[in-house]
């Protein structure tokens, strides 16, 4: 069994779904039954505590479900808490014979485990043994096969013992003897599941810095797998979800993690794989959208507009086209805001969405910020399709004061780099004269025609590509240079070379690295990059898509 693979069995009975979600409100707006599935059990954990300190299940409850999800876990003492406790029996009270045996069990496993990896470690822990060794993992296995008699199956150990501590709860030590195995080990299989083990070590630890550069390795070797090989597109796919999801943890803790979340899910890749199996993520997608305003304003300030730009239209438009099977307040902010340009509806979204968020484990931290930036978006938005703008009318659709709404004015303006006036009324009171702001008169500059030219015509030769290779897919062969050449007139036919066999669609399994290696560095040709070209071009584009 892998580490910290994600089960259909780890949601734990009565938690499947919110109480939201089997009473009156739509079943969209439950995100809690979609998420569970794709995490592994032990991150299933703080969901659960958020939940019971929301009040939205009762503390039996939680008990309950914690006690189902972690019995077939090697966390016997932590279980049999739980079920102490669910029984209302003290502590003091007889270790039931099933709890027994199973403790004994686990000592001794742990113990014989500890003792075989830690002869491993002394040796690559060893100064003398860190200075000669180098990048290639051959050379390496060689070194401490010859001078220290060190064999694959002792380093795979490592792998043992560390998925074993991660069953047991104690998560910094299967981090550190699953980091020294991946560095180590050849096996492609295990190196893959000792990073989801280490993912979901780092991330239960808190160690964000730690969890984020994990993060970024294991998407760069799920994209290196792609499509091709045992598995086929249906494994990468399942791979991507799986990624996306555990991703939330990272990208809403770290520092810098919603601009990261931006880079990420935008790349064409894995847009695609939120769209078709989990749309219920585009929440989290317009969340860092909104939250991130100040840094899509700092990056159209150094003449990156045109990419924020198209990054808020390629969200708004997977919004639009997976509106009908799914939607809640956060994603109708958006898609009102800038998808009907429907200033009223987008404010009562941005009140509901605020409700919204209070009850999201993930997006709670943000409530306050979501709200100030969809304030700045609604007002920036306005401002640049009037001419004239009278400011208390502009505050009451913020639902603020005047007197508020004049600083929200003032520091649009300075923020968000509009080019405009606030003119002054004089008003009149006995024998004082006040000058009061009272509109604004916005300066609206014309886009070029060739830069929209430009603009909307750039992604057209990637995405025909991408199309033709989807084609000749679906008729049972790999596009050949010429017929990319022959659809998209001046395509360099040198830059669409691709593998002369079909992908091996076997069940289950994943793919050989050996046989990967030979032909994964061949369809890069002309995939792009950012929100439109899907990153590793060619073949796999258009596999996945």
């Amino acid at each position: 069994m892998s580490v910290a693979v994600p089960s259909s069995k780890v949601v734990p009975n009565g938690i499947a779904a919110s109480p939201a979600a089997s009473s009156s409100a739509p079943a969209t707006t439950d995100t809690l039954a979609n998420v569970l599935p794709n995490l592994d059990r032990h991150l299933v954990l703080p969901l659960l505590d958020f939940l019971e300190s929301r009040g939205t299940y009762s503390h039996e409850e939680v008990l309950q479900a914690k006690y189902d999800l972690l019995k077939p876990t090697n966390m016997v003492t932590f279980v049999l808490g739980l079920k102490r406790e669910i029984d209302g029996t003290s502590e003091d009270a007889e270790v039931p014979e099933e709890f027994r045996k199973r403790e004994q069990t686990v000592v001794a496993t742990l113990n014989e485990l500890q003792a075989q990896a830690q002869t491993v470690m002394d040796v690559i822990s060893n100064p003398e043994v860190v200075a000669a060794l180098r990048q290639d993992k051959l050379h390496n296995l060689a070194y401490l096969k010859d001078t220290h008699g060190v064999t694959l199956e002792q380093i795979e150990l490592l792998y043992r013992f560390g998925q074993f501590q991660y069953s047991i709860g104690h998560y910094s030590g299967a981090s550190d003897y699953l980091y020294h195995f991946r560095v180590l080990s050849t096996d492609s299989n295990l190196v893959l599941s000792s990073m989801w083990g280490k993912l979901a070590s780092d991330i239960l630890e808190g160690s964000w810095d730690a969890a984020l550069e994990e993060l970024s390795g294991l998407r760069e070797h799920i994209d290196q797998r792609g499509g091709s090989g045992p598995g086929g597109p249906l494994l990468a796919l399942q791979q991507r979800t799986w990624w996306l999801h555990w991703s939330l943890f990272v990208y809403f803790n770290h520092p810098t993690g919603r601009d990261s979340l931006l880079e990420t899910w935008l790349n064409q890749n894995y847009l695609n794989t939120v769209q078709t199996s989990s749309p219920w993520l585009l929440r989290y997608l317009v969340a860092a959208v909104v939250i991130s305003r100040k840094s899509t304003l700092r990056s159209a300030a150094v003449g990156n507009s045109a990419r924020s730009r198209e990054a808020v239209r390629d969200v708004v438009r997977a919004l639009g086209q997976e509106e009908y099977q799914y939607k809640d307040p956060v994603t109708e902010f958006l898609r009102k805001l800038y998808g009907e340009v429907d200033f009223e509806g987008a404010r009562e979204e941005m009140d509901k969405a605020a409700e919204t968020m209070e009850d999201d484990f993930f997006l709670e931290p943000f409530k306050a910020e979501f709200v100030e930036n969809a304030r700045y978006l609604v007002s920036e938005a306005y401002c640049k399709i009037h001419h004239r703008i009278d400011i208390g009318e502009l505050s009451d659709r913020l639902g603020m004061s005047r007197e508020e709404g004049e600083r929200w004015i003032v520091d649009l303006v300075r923020d968000a780099r509009l080019d405009a006036k606030i003119d002054f009324k004089e008003v009149r009171l006995g024998l004082r004269t006040l000058w009061l702001w009272n509109t604004v008169q916005m300066n609206h500059s014309e886009t070029p025609v060739y830069q929209s030219v430009i603009e909307r015509s750039k992604g057209l030769l990637f995405r025909a590509q991408a199309m033709a290779s989807a084609m000749e897919i679906r008729a049972g062969a790999f596009p050949s240079p010429l017929v990319i050449a022959l659809i998209v007139p001046g395509t360099n036919t040198d830059c669409c070379l691709y593998p002369s066999y079909l992908p091996s669609f076997a069940a289950g399994g994943t793919v050989d690295r050996d046989s990967q290696r030979g032909e994964g560095g061949r369809g890069r040709g002309r995939g792009g990059r950012g929100g439109r070209g899907g990153g590793r071009g060619g073949r796999e584009d258009a596999v996945e898509a």
